[in-house]
C-alpha cells in the first residue's frame, strides 16, 4: 500500500496525523519542507499528499503545481489556518482534493484523508481500465459480430455499406477498418453528404478548377483527391442529391472523375465505406437512390446495433465516457451508483450511443455529487417522465420552484445553461412570463420575490458546483464570502 505523506514544518502537527493514521492502519511519511518531499517523489509516490499551505523554503501552492504537473490524479489536502483560506480557495484552481482549515478536528481530518485514498484507488482502477480501453467497445453478441466482420474484412479492399441508426458509431466502425485495412497508414477522410449543401457537394467530393463558378479563385482539391491511397467515408449516403449519385456511380465503376470546371480526367485509388441511418432500398423503390449505385455500394453490409440491442455494454461506455469527460474537463471523474446504472441500462437511447455520451458529459458538468444517484440524471432517462421535461429545479424559498437554469442533454449536442451563454432568450422569456403573470395578477413586492428567487438559484447552483465550499462559490459568483453568507441567511437557504 502507498503511504500517506504529509508536509508540515510544525513538528506537532505532523506528530500528530502520523500517530492518527498509524492507529487507522494507515502507513504515513513526513517531511518537514517542500524541497525534501520532491525529492523523495523522484523515486517513490504517495497515494494522498497533505501539505501545509505556509512553509518556509516553498508554500503548499507551489509544492502543488509542481506535484500536479508530474501526478495529475494524486489527490492533494491543503492545509491552512483561517486567515489563509483565501489562498485555499485558490489551490482548488490548482487542482487540490479539498482543504484542511487548522486548528482541525483530527477525526473529521482522517475521514477527509481517507476519502482521499478511495479517490486515490479509483483512480488508479479506472486509469488502467482506461488504458485497456479499445477503439470500440462491445461484449454483447451484436457487437462481437461487428468485431468479427472488421477482422475477416481487415485485408480487404471491397467497399462496405454500414446500416444503423443515427448515433450508433457507424464512423467508428468505418475507422477501424480503415485502420486495419492495408491502407491504415494511409489518409482517412470523412464527409457527411447531408451537412452540405447541394450546391457545394460536388464541388467537395470532387474538387474544382480556379474560375469555374464564382467564388472558386483557386483550384482546390477534392475529397476524392485527399484520401488517393486511402480510405474515404461518406456518411449519410441515402441523403446525396440524385444528380450526383451518377457521378459517384462513374467513380466506383471506373475510377475516374473530372474537377468541377476541369477538362482533365483525374484517378484516385480510394476504397469507399458507405453509410446510412436510412433503408436504400425503400429509397430506391421510391425513386430517390438509383439502384445501379446501391448495388455497387451494396457488397458487403454491416449492420450495427442499436444501443437498446446491447444494454450489457453501457456500463462499461458510461463508464468509459465519464473518464473521457472527467479529463477533457479537468475535473475528477464521476462514479455512476448501482442504481443510478440500472436506470441508465434501462433506458432504449433512442440516441444511441452519442445520447450515453452527451448524457456522460452532462453528468460531469452537473452532478452534485461524485457519486451519481438516479435523483442525479437528467430527466429524459427517468422512468415515467417525458423526454421533454426539463431538470428538477433546486429548492426556492417558500417552496416555489423556478424554470431550471440548465438544459437536458439530448441525442445531439451538448446544450448549455442560460446562465453560461445557453438559451438566453428562452430563459429570459420564461421569467418575463412569469412576471407578467404575477403583477396581472396584482401580487405584492414582486420585485423582491423575483429577485431573490433569482439570487437564490445562483447561490444554490454554485454550491452545487463547488460541493458545498461557499468561499469557493462565491469566488465562483464574483461575490464576498461575507455577502455569500449573509445572502443564505436572509434568504433561508438550507445549506
Amino acid at each position: 500500500m502507498k503511504s500517506i505523506w504529509v508536509v508540515d514544518d510544525d513538528h506537532s502537527i505532523r506528530f500528530v496525523l502520523e500517530k492518527a493514521l498509524a492507529r487507522e492502519g494507515l502507513p504515513v511519511r513526513s517531511f518537514s519542507n517542500a524541497r525534501d518531499m520532491l525529492a523523495a517523489l523522484e523515486d517513490d509516490q504517495p497515494q494522498v499528499l497533505v501539505s501545509d499551505i505556509r512553509m518556509p523554503g516553498g508554500s503548499g501552492l507551489e509544492l502543488l503545481a509542481k506535484v500536479k504537473t508530474l501526478h495529475p490524479a494524486l489527490p492533494v489536502i491543503i492545509m491552512t489556518a483561517y486567515s489563509d483560506l483565501d489562498s485555499a480557495v485558490s489551490a482548488f484552481q490548482g487542482g487540490a482534493f479539498e482543504y484542511l482549515p487548522k486548528p482541525f478536528d483530527l477525526p473529521r481530518a482522517v475521514e477527509l484523508i481517507r476519502r482521499a485514498q478511495e479517490e486515490s484507488q479509483r483512480d488508479a482502477g479506472e486509469q488502467e481500465a482506461a488504458a485497456q480501453v479499445p477503439e470500440m467497445l462491445g461484449q454483447a453478441p451484436a457487437m462481437q459480430d461487428v468485431f468479427r466482420a472488421i477482422g475477416r474484412l481487415s485485408q480487404s479492399h471491397v467497399t462496405v455499406l454500414i446500416t444503423g441508426e443515427s448515433g450508433s458509431g457507424k464512423e467508428l466502425v468505418a475507422r477501424a477498418l480503415h485502420k486495419h485495412s492495408p491502407r491504415g497508414e494511409g489518409p482517412f477522410v470523412a464527409i457527411n453528404t447531408a451537412a452540405i449543401p447541394k450546391d457545394l457537394l460536388e464541388s467537395e467530393l470532387f474538387g474544382h478548377e480556379r474560375g469555374a463558378f464564382t467564388g472558386a479563385q483557386a483550384s482546390r482539391r477534392g475529397r476524392f483527391e485527399q484520401a488517393d491511397g486511402g480510405t474515404l467515408f461518406l456518411d449519410e449516403i441515402g441523403d446525396m442529391p440524385f444528380e450526383l449519385q451518377t457521378r459517384l456511380l462513374r467513380v466506383l465503376s471506373d475510377g475516374q472523375f473530372y474537377r468541377v470546371g476541369g477538362h482533365s480526367p483525374l484517378r484516385s485509388n480510394v476504397r469507399v465505406i458507405a453509410a446510412t441511418h436510412q433503408n436504400l432500398e425503400e429509397r430506391v423503390r421510391q425513386g430517390a437512390f438509383r439502384e445501379d449505385l446501391f448495388h455497387r455500394l451494396n457488397v458487403i453490409r454491416l449492420r450495427l446495433p442499436p444501443l437498446r440491442e446491447r444494454r450489457e455494454d453501457i456500463p462499461s461506455l458510461a463508464r468509459h465516457f465519464l473518464q473521457r469527460s472527467a479529463t477533457e474537463l479537468g475535473v475528477e471523474p464521476k462514479r455512476l451508483s448501482d442504481a443510478a446504472l440500472a436506470v441508465l441500462t434501462a433506458f432504449d437511447f433512442p440516441g444511441n450511443v452519442r445520447q450515453l455520451e452527451n448524457i456522460c458529459h452532462w453528468l460531469s458538468v452537473m452532478a452534485p455529487s461524485q457519486v451519481v444517484e438516479p435523483k442525479d440524471l437528467p430527466d429524459e432517462i427517468q422512468p415515467g417522465r417525458s423526454s421533454s421535461a426539463a431538470p428538477a429545479a433546486l429548492p426556492m424559498p417558500g417552496g416555489a420552484a423556478p424554470q431550471a437554469l440548465a438544459s437536458t442533454p439530448s441525442s445531439g449536442p451538448l446544450p448549455a445553461s442560460p446562465l453560461v451563454g445557453g438559451s438566453a432568450d428562452q430563459w429570459l422569456a420564461d421569467m418575463a412570463a412569469d412576471a407578467r403573470a404575477r403583477l396581472l395578477a396584482g401580487e405584492p413586492e414582486v420585485w423582491d420575490a423575483l429577485t431573490k428567487r433569482f439570487e437564490a438559484q445562483l447561490i444554490l447552483t454554485a454550491l452545487d458546483i463547488t460541493r458545498g465550499r461557499r468561499i469557493e462559490a462565491a469566488q465562483k459568483l464574483g461575490i464576498g464570502r461575507n455577502t455569500i453568507t449573509r445572502k443564505i441567511q436572509e434568504l433561508g437557504l438550507d445549506v
